[in-house]
C-alpha cells in the first residue's frame, strides 16, 4: 500500500504527467459542457434552422476551446513542438492533400457563401438539398436519379468539400430563391388563339401570381449585388406554329421546391378551362393518314403450272 502511494506521489510530482492530466481534464470538462448545452438549451429552440446553427456553433466553440486549453497547458513546450511539426508538416501535407483541400473547401463554404444548409445545390455531380456542412464533407438529401422531377429518392450522399474548387457549384436557391419554368401546350389549328392565351394567363395568375412581388424584390437585390440586368418575373405566354399545330409556351417563376407540383396545377387548370370552350380551343393530336395502295400484278411462270396474274 505504501509503495502504491509512493508511486502515485511520484507520478503526481512529474510535470509531464501533470500536464497530460490537466489537458485531459480540460477536454473532458469542455466535452461535457458542450453536450449539456446541446441537450438542454439548444433543444428549446423551435426553428430547425436556428437550432442547427446553434448546435454547430457550440460544437465549433468546444473544439476551439479545447485546442486553446491544450495550448495553454503546453505553452512552455510550444517552441520545440513547432520545430517538430515543421519537419513533419511537409510529409503530412503530401499524404493528406485531399483532406487539406476539403478543410480549405469548408473554410470557403463558411466564408465565401457558396451555399448553406437548406439550399438546393448540385455538387460533385450530385443534386440535392444541403442538410449538413461538415469540416470534410457536405451531406445532401439526394434528388432525382430513378425518381422523376425534383423529389427525394431517399439516399443521403456525403460529398467532399474539395469539390467546390474542382467543379462548378450549382445553387438553386442562394440569392434568388425562385426558378423560371415553362410548360408547352400543343393546340390544333383553327382554335381561338386569343382565348387560348387568356386561359393560360388566367391559370398562371391564379397559381403563381403570388410569387411575383416577392420575386421582384429578390431580383432587385440581385441587381444591386451583381452586374446583371433587370429581368421580367411576370408570367408570359409566347406562341409558335408549325404545319401540324400551334405551340403556346407559358413562362413563370416558381418556388424552387415546388416546380413539379406547380406545373401539374397549371396543366390541370388549363385543360379544365379548355374543356369549357365547347371546341373553340382544342388540343392537337397526332394523326396517321392511310391511303389506298396501288394494285400490284405479279406474273409467275412455271413448268406445268400455267400462268398466274
Amino acid at each position: 500500500m505504501d509503495q502504491l502511494k509512493e508511486s502515485l506521489l511520484k507520478l503526481a510530482s512529474n510535470p509531464s504527467v501533470v500536464k497530460v492530466m490537466t489537458a485531459a481534464a480540460a477536454v473532458i470538462v469542455l466535452a461535457i459542457a458542450v453536450r449539456v448545452i446541446q441537450r438542454h438549451f439548444t433543444r428549446r429552440i423551435k426553428e430547425s434552422d436556428t437550432r442547427y446553427r446553434a448546435n454547430k456553433f457550440v460544437s465549433i466553440f468546444g473544439y476551439v476551446a479545447g485546442i486553446l486549453a491544450i495550448s495553454i497547458v503546453y505553452s512552455s513546450q510550444l517552441g520545440a513542438l513547432t520545430v517538430a511539426l515543421g519537419v513533419a508538416g511537409a510529409g503530412v501535407a503530401f499524404a493528406m492533400q485531399e483532406v487539406i483541400v476539403s478543410v480549405a473547401g469548408w473554410v470557403g463554404i463558411s466564408l465565401g457563401g457558396y451555399y448553406k444548409t437548406g439550399d438546393r445545390i448540385q455538387l460533385g455531380g450530385i443534386r440535392g438539398d444541403v442538410i449538413d456542412i461538415g469540416v470534410l464533407r457536405t451531406t445532401l438529401m439526394e434528388l432525382g436519379q430513378w425518381i422523376d422531377g425534383d423529389n427525394y429518392n431517399g439516399r443521403i450522399v456525403r460529398v467532399a468539400n474539395s469539390f467546390v474548387f474542382k467543379e462548378p457549384v450549382f445553387n438553386y436557391s442562394a440569392d434568388f430563391p425562385f426558378l423560371w419554368d415553362e410548360i408547352t401546350l400543343s393546340v390544333a389549328h383553327g382554335s381561338d388563339t386569343g382565348r387560348t392565351r387568356d386561359i393560360i394567363n388566367k391559370a398562371m395568375k391564379e397559381i403563381v401570381g403570388d410569387y411575383v412581388p416577392t420575386a421582384e424584390d429578390a431580383w432587385k437585390n440581385m441587381v444591386k449585388k451583381y452586374l446583371i440586368e433587370n429581368a421580367t418575373v411576370e408570367p408570359m405566354v409566347t406562341m409558335t406554329a408549325t404545319e401540324n399545330a400551334m405551340f403556346f409556351t407559358a413562362r413563370y417563376v416558381v418556388d424552387f421546391k415546388k416546380r413539379r407540383t406547380t406545373k401539374d396545377r397549371i396543366f390541370s387548370r388549363v385543360i379544365e378551362e379548355i374543356e369549357k370552350t365547347d371546341g373553340k380551343v382544342s388540343l392537337s393530336t397526332s394523326t396517321l393518314q392511310l391511303t389506298e395502295a396501288s394494285v400490284l400484278n405479279v406474273r409467275h411462270e412455271g413448268k406445268g403450272t400455267g400462268t398466274a396474274n
